[in-house]
């Protein structure tokens, strides 16, 4: 504020250098203001930025403020709030089990602030765990398969001279054999990996395949294996897409016999380009680990039947469904 009595001292020159030099001082005013909101502007516009950069990032990330107050953190983060619980800022780098999954964690510190990732590395010790277990599944299999050949070839040959009266036990023998080969040419396959040869087939033919392989499984219920195959062509692999039908009728029976009930049924069915298996065992409890490697939830199996069927049928480029209003499996090629 100026003086009245002080302007009025001023001569006409004065006060026009007076008034130019408030102009100025107005104008660079308004002009440090517009670069204070250009400034702002600005900064904000950094802000988002950063927030839709860690947005996009495929991990989980955190910002804190020194005394650990949450600065900032992306749409992956919130969906694991019980995760940074568990992280501790003594290494750089360290890995944590949570829920059933596994998180490769990364810490750092900027301008006062603590920088957290966490990107889910569960396929990759997944795919650790079963390279590690497909090399002794294999090396096992190497070694059974020589003595089993052997054993299948002296029950072959005892067979034709056993008497009436043993013979059934040489028979369950041979079944026991079979269902080793089995597991073996299963492990074999699934380690080395799947190679298809696709041929025109009928689908009928199966029944006939699937009755000899019934015929060599041992269960101790009274099942009944009804077969419904439209007599029209497919472009499959035979043998491979053979061993993925064998392994859900097997499934199916291994899933009637552990049930309470005395009796069972189990229909195979294709029409209209589609298989189903489908039993009367009681519902799966856990579908997350129906095509895990090495996992079942089965008194009796070894866990790769099902993970090696969906390795064929990825291979064939067919989808797989399990079905809702009844239990059992849809393949559909």
């Amino acid at each position: 504020m100026f003086d009245k009595e002080m302007l009025e001292k001023l001569d006409s020159k004065e006060k026009e250098t007076l008034k130019e030099t408030l102009k100025g001082l107005i104008e660079q005013t308004y002009a440090v203001e517009n670069e204070y909101k250009e400034l702002k502007n600005s900064y904000d516009n950094l802000q988002n930025f950063i927030k839709q950069v860690v947005e996009v990032l495929p991990n989980a990330i955190w910002v804190l403020e020194d005394n650990n107050e949450l600065f900032l953190e992306n749409s992956e983060a919130k969906k694991l709030k019980g995760l940074i619980d568990e992280i501790t800022f003594q290494t750089k780098s360290s890995e944590i089990e949570y829920k059933n999954s596994h998180y490769l964690i990364k810490t750092s510190s900027a301008y006062g602030k603590k920088i957290i990732s966490a990107t889910d590395i569960t396929q990759e010790k997944r795919s650790e765990r079963l390279a590690s277990m497909g090399q002794i599944a294999a090396h096992l299999s190497h070694e059974i398969r020589n003595p089993i050949g052997s054993v299948s070839l002296i029950t072959s040959t005892l067979l034709k001279r056993v008497t009436p009266k043993n013979r059934p036990l040489v028979e369950e023998i041979k079944k026991a054999i079979w269902r080793v080969e089995r597991i073996i040419k299963a492990t074999l396959l699934f380690t080395k990996g799947v190679q298809i040869h696709k041929t025109k087939v009928n689908a009928a033919t199966y029944e006939d395949e699937l009755k000899s392989a019934i015929s060599y499984y041992a269960f101790s219920k009274e099942i009944d294996f009804i077969f419904d195959l439209e007599n029209s062509e497919i472009e499959v692999d035979f043998d491979l897409f053979s061993i993925v039908l064998q392994n859900f009728i097997f499934n199916a029976i291994d899933a009637i016999e552990e049930d309470e009930s005395e009796s069972g049924e189990v229909k195979i069915i294709f029409k209209e380009n589609c298989f189903k298996i489908v039993d009367s065992a009681p519902p799966i409890n856990d579908t997350s680990i129906l095509y895990e490697p090495f996992k079942t939830t089965k008194t009796k199996g070894h866990g790769l039947g099902l993970a090696l069927s969906l390795e064929i049928l990825n291979a064939h480029e067919v989808r797989i469904e399990l079905l809702n209003n009844e239990k059992g499996f849809k393949i559909i090629l």
